[in-house]
């Protein structure tokens, strides 16, 4: 898929469990190296926000 890393911002970090099984479900191994921030609120009162760094 040529993503290398990724970011994650939840607001609500108790759906960490939902966003692993996600990205288990989107990514083959090895998994992208990903950082996960807790947050108060997103624009537009977005649950979660993904940043990627992808090759091209």
């Amino acid at each position: 898929s040529g993503v290398v890393k990724l970011t994650l911002f939840l607001t609500d970090l108790s759906n960490f469990a939902t966003v692993n099984a996600k990205m288990e479900a989107l990514f083959q191994k090895p998994y992208p190296a990903r950082s996960t921030v807790g947050v108060s609120a997103l624009p537009k009162g977005a649950l979660f926000e993904v940043e990627a760094i992808v090759t091209l």
